[in-house]
């Protein structure tokens, strides 16, 4: 059984079912529903990480499954628009470091100048910007629509999907029993699966607690002015160190250019919270776009989205055995990064299940009493 059918989820259960596993898989509101974590209209796709050669390589496995996936289902989830790194003025440890990683996993990557940028994107202010570093292959992923496919390649493969919730009393007292759901009935399996994103605290509050910490994250989506200066074929996706970590997608499938602050906002209740944008969060990123885009300073508000990441202390995820049932997996704190390795993780969580294997140590629950104890 898996539950959860979002971008770690679904990808799962699709993974141990064409790998020979008969799977069940729940979720309450769907696939892609606009509760989750995995909901909205698009992802970014990149693979730099800094100093992170794990997720370099978790990423760079994960670009080449989509790609896989494409070509199986004669679909497009995956838009190259390249992802652009602008680094300031005496930083961008981030971008230096991540070049060592690319280059490392093989990754098509280039350097480019400022007076470079300003040729190939003058839509873009670069003041107070040195350089840049560019990943051509990457880009954008459409979520919402690529969720709901995992899961109709999942049914269609011969899958069982079930629209319920997992009652969580005594779940985490009594990890690895039949499961009751709230359409009545018990759902019993060798193996347990739970990718259920920002409610993991909540289904196993001794086990995860606090390791997750749901927050509020407001995204904003702006009219641009005729043409396609603005769009996906003449932009690329970016990212900017300007004060707070601010990044975006240029305007694709008629929605507008996409800007969000990537600043942790404060915790929010993914169930029943109030979904409004904040004021402040809107003046902050209008001001942000005047600097940068000028020709979007005046731009309209066409539609605004508030998701919500699941932070981990460390920003990383947890994939790891429940400690008291060797059969329960738990697979979560995706951390606002976690949508892209979707396809990767599934692989990960298929091997590590049909082959009786333990997650690397960078993923389990202890690494955080180790943390305690330091």
């Amino acid at each position: 059984m898996v539950a959860g059918a979002g971008a770690f989820g679904g990808w799962i259960a699709l993974t141990l079912l064409e790998r020979g596993a008969r799977v069940t898989l729940v979720d309450p509101w769907g696939p892609g529903n606009s509760r989750a974590s995995s909901g909205g209209e698009t992802r970014i796709m990149r693979c730099a990480y800094g100093a992170d050669l794990t997720c370099t390589s978790l990423a760079s496995r994960a670009l080449t499954l989509w790609a896989k996936y494409e070509r199986l289902w004669k679909r497009q989830f995956l838009h190259r628009t390249g992802v652009l790194w602008m680094a300031s003025k005496g930083a961008g440890t981030f971008e230096r470091d991540s070049i060592e990683c690319l280059g490392q996993e093989g990754i098509h990557h280039r350097q480019f100048a400022r007076h470079e940028m300003r040729r190939l994107w003058p839509q873009i202010n670069f003041s107070g910007l040195d350089w840049g570093l560019f990943e051509p292959d990457s880009g954008y992923l459409d979520a919402r629509q690529s969720c709901q496919a995992v899961v109709d390649a999942f049914v269609a493969a011969g899958g069982e999907y079930r629209p319920a919730a997992v009652l969580s009393k005594r779940i985490d007292d009594q990890p690895g029993r039949a499961i009751r759901l709230s359409d009545g009935s018990h759902l019993s399996a060798d193996f347990y699966v739970f990718a259920c994103g920002a409610w993991l605290g909540p289904l196993f509050p001794r086990t995860i607690g606090n390791l997750i910490q749901p927050t509020k994250q407001d995204v904003f989506f702006f009219g641009t002015p005729p043409g396609t200066s603005f769009s996906s074929e003449s932009l690329p996706v970016w990212g900017d160190q300007h004060g707070h970590f601010f990044y975006g997608i240029p305007g694709s499938d008629r929605r507008g250019f996409k800007i969000a602050d990537d600043t942790r906002g404060p915790r929010f209740d993914p169930t029943d919270g109030r979904r409004t944008v904040s004021a402040r969060n809107l003046r902050s990123v209008r001001d942000y776009i005047a600097f940068r885009f000028p020709a979007l300073k005046d731009a309209p508000l066409l539609e605004t989205r508030v998701c919500q990441y699941e932070q981990t202390p460390d920003g990383q995820f947890i994939i790891d055995r429940h400690p008291r049932a060797e059969n329960v997996w738990i697979v979560g704190g995706g951390s606002g990064h976690g949508f892209k390795h979707g396809p990767a993780i599934g692989e990960m969580l298929a091997d590590l299940i049909l082959k009786d294997r333990e997650s690397e140590a960078r993923w389990r629950l202890s690494r955080f009493r180790a943390a305690k104890k330091s």
